[in-house]
């Protein structure tokens, strides 16, 4: 755990990450809502425009906000749907209200096993080439299964299409 995190009390801990969370959601949502009003021709416009906000997008039209308050326990979700939230000119108020209980789920659980898991993660890499053996191993284990997926749906997309 970083030094300055060490020694603070359970409390401060989930408040720091708490905060941490909070900003970085709402400049997502603010960055996303910006580049739909003036920034649309700049990266940021090509991001917005990407498959990973458009499914953001679709979960956010079908399931409405409960699903930020969800995004924040899921990994690589949590950004897009923050920036969906801000290309659909989600009301502040709404979006912010429907942010809050996912920030302080996401700080708890950071505070308690995710920081913990990820220091384990990090000792188990740096202390044994073993422990770096397995984890190389489960990544590539992982990507293998990302790409196979990946690819079984594009080809079910091509021969579907006429």
């Amino acid at each position: 755990m970083p030094s300055f995190l060490e020694g603070l009390p359970f409390r401060w801990l989930v408040l720091a990450l708490f905060a941490v969370v909070f900003c970085r959601a709402q400049a997502t949502y603010w960055l996303a809502r910006l580049a739909v009003t003036g920034v649309a021709r700049s990266r940021w416009g090509r991001w917005l425009d990407s498959a990973a906000v458009r499914r953001g997008s679709a979960l956010l039209d079908r399931w409405g906000l409960p699903v930020v308050t969800i995004s924040f326990l899921t990994v690589g979700l949590q950004t897009v749907v923050n920036a969906a939230a801000g290309v659909a000119r989600v009301p502040w108020w709404r979006y912010t209200i429907a942010m809050v209980p996912g920030c302080v789920a996401w700080a708890v659980v950071y505070a308690t096993v995710g920081l913990a898991l990820f220091w384990a993660v990090l000792a188990a890499f740096a202390g044994s080439p073993w422990g770096a053996v397995v984890l190389v191993a489960l990544a590539v284990g992982a990507a293998a299964v990302l790409w196979a997926v990946r690819r079984r749906r594009r080809v079910a997309a091509d021969t579907s299409r006429p």
